[in-house]
């Protein structure tokens, strides 16, 4: 809840305020820092972004209004202020994600989605798909195994056909695997609500460490915001 507080604020900050921005993106690494997170795994996992700053280096050549010349170039600045926010505001919103994704298992990531009432057939559909993706995984492998202990390695678009059947079979495998284990949750009194533990409630101490991230955030856009 606190990562995604601060992921508003800093989306709620106009652009034009590099100030702020340089201020969340110094929060943003302390905080790996005091999570122990390696800067290089940082920022190796937030290329993720690189195909919306592609995106974005095309947005300044077209447009409308004001244009003006860098060298060779003619830019729009609504235009360059958009592809700006884009790329700062999705820079921090990544480096946010992979700080939490980094810090927090997938369970609790789940356990939270739920505290903030995300609907609950959308959370039971990421728990199955986080627990049978290794199980598709290792099908998915045996059966590459199986293919190359028969003498079969993919050299081209004439073995696609090979690898089309396979992929045909694996999905039926996997829709039959989810029938039986739907009949087996049924039988064991499924009802639509998975069970869990009881989780114990946050101590004040925790709620203030993980709101202080935000709420330096929304200091720095107030202070900003009146200064500018």
């Amino acid at each position: 809840m606190a990562v995604l507080a601060f992921i508003i604020v800093s989306v709620s900050t106009p652009i034009t305020q590099w100030q702020a921005f340089i201020a969340y993106f110094v929060a943003i690494f302390i905080v790996s820092l005091i999570a122990k997170i390696p800067t290089p795994t940082l920022l190796v996992r937030s290329l993720i972004e690189i195909p919306f700053i592609f995106f974005a280096i095309l947005m300044p050549f077209f447009g409308t209004g004001e244009r003006f010349e860098v060298g060779p170039l003619n830019l729009y600045r609504e235009s360059l202020l958009a592809a700006a926010g884009i790329v700062v505001k999705g820079t921090l919103g990544v480096l946010s994600a992979v700080v939490l994704s980094t810090t927090t298992t997938a369970r609790e990531l789940l356990r939270g989605l739920e505290k903030l009432h995300l609907p609950r057939l959308m959370v039971q559909i990421a728990a199955f798909m986080l627990r049978y993706v290794n199980v598709i995984s290792d099908e998915m492998e045996r059966m590459k195994v199986a293919r190359e202990s028969r003498g079969f390695i993919a050299t081209g678009i004439k073995d696609w056909k090979v690898i089309a059947t396979a992929a045909s079979a694996l999905f039926i495998r996997s829709y039959e695997r989810g029938e039986r284990v739907h009949l087996a949750m049924l039988s064991r009194g499924y009802s639509g609500i998975l069970p869990h533990d009881q989780s114990e409630g946050a101590s004040l101490k925790t709620w203030l460490q993980g709101f202080v991230l935000p709420l330096f955030a929304l200091s720095i856009l107030i202070s900003t915001t009146v200064i500018g």
